[in-house]
């Protein structure tokens, strides 16, 4: 006799919104469905697959909810193109929530972007160009014309930190130091509004492109702490203050 079924021994039937789903991924990743390659139509799929209407229009939109394809009324739904901006981006709005609900993921975001900051400043004291200074030099420079102003002034500043990640010529870099930047600045650009705050910012950042230049890592990475450091301080005693 045999023994009583183990549960995870079950085989579970699926729903055929996830099977059609499945197929249409693998299209999508062996570039059956290359980006930017329309789909086929609802009715096509229906017949493609033998599934019904609910079943291609539940698996449409989970693609679209990964971001994957773009749906259109009126128009067949395209393949995106991927690429690690876009991908990161998907979950802003998700870690906005986490970051309002669990104010110790602040703190640990705080620390995770204070490490991968100071790794891109290495990378960019050793790696710098002379365009790449003229760069930072002429964003700096543009923040400093938007004192008063004081949206603009926070946004020329997420420019400054993210050209520095460009520097490394790594495009999942790039995108998860803009994707930091995006979530922090939420909570942080109320800082660079405090009376002096700004000129500041614009020394240390004058400060640290001067050591980019001179390709000193060990002064760059020392300064971008610094810079970091201070603003941790900043955002912890406006805390204290209510």
């Amino acid at each position: 006799m045999m023994q009583p079924t183990d549960p995870s021994d079950r085989i579970v039937r699926r729903k055929l919104s996830d099977q059609v789903f499945d197929r249409l991924r693998d299209m999508i990743a062996s570039g059956e469905l290359p980006p930017g390659a329309p789909l086929p139509s609802e009715r096509d799929l229906m017949e493609r697959f033998g599934t019904g209407r609910p079943a291609v229009r539940e698996a449409l939109q989970h693609l679209h909810t990964m971001g994957l394809i773009t749906i259109s009324h009126g128009e067949r739904s395209r393949v995106n193109a991927l690429s690690a901006d876009s991908v990161l981006s998907r979950v802003d709005d998700v870690a906005r929530m986490l970051l309002s609900s669990e104010p110790d993921q602040l703190d640990h975001l705080k620390q995770a972007r204070r490490m991968f900051e100071c790794g891109l400043v290495r990378m960019a004291a050793q790696t710098a160009t002379e365009a790449d200074v003229a760069d930072l030099r002429d964003l700096i420079a543009a923040q400093r014309d938007c004192l008063g102003d004081a949206a603009r002034f926070v946004t020329q500043d997420m420019a400054f930190h993210a050209r520095i990640a460009a520097i490394s010529g790594n495009p999942i870099l790039v995108a998860t130091s803009q994707s930091m930047l995006r979530w922090l600045f939420q909570y942080h650009g109320v800082l660079l509004h405090w009376s002096g705050n700004e000129q500041i910012t614009l020394r240390e950042h004058e400060a640290i492109t001067d050591l980019i230049a001179a390709h000193n890592p060990d002064g760059a990475v020392a300064a971008m702490q610094a810079h970091l450091d201070r603003s941790v301080g900043l955002y912890a005693h406006q805390n204290a203050q209510g």
